[in-house]
């Protein structure tokens, strides 16, 4: 199949960008379904700003269930399981 360049409408900003025949290939070479509906532009942000709300995650406070050391965990700790520091997590995945 030959590809050619084309030129597509932002749906966030309304700019035209081109959908290029290289890019074309790729996405058909990964199976994609669906053109791209955002400029470069546009995806860049939407990235960075999926990136900046998955660094802010909440983190809670815990004692290691191996060597008592006080830490912080990002996911709520429940009683039914031990939680670990990092040192003594790694250990136990090694093992």
């Amino acid at each position: 199949m030959a590809f050619e360049d084309r030129t597509l409408t932002c749906k966030e900003c309304g700019a035209e960008f081109t959908f290029s025949a290289s890019e074309q290939e790729f996405y058909a070479e990964k199976g994609f379904q669906n053109d791209p509906a955002r400029c470069p532009s546009c995806r860049a942000a939407r990235k960075q700003q999926r990136n900046n709300v998955r660094g802010e995650r909440e983190m809670f406070d815990v004692v290691c269930a191996e060597c008592g050391v006080a830490t912080q965990v990002p996911f709520k700790p429940t009683n039914d399981r031990p939680v670990y520091c990092r040192d003594c997590y790694q250990k136990m995945q090694q093992n």
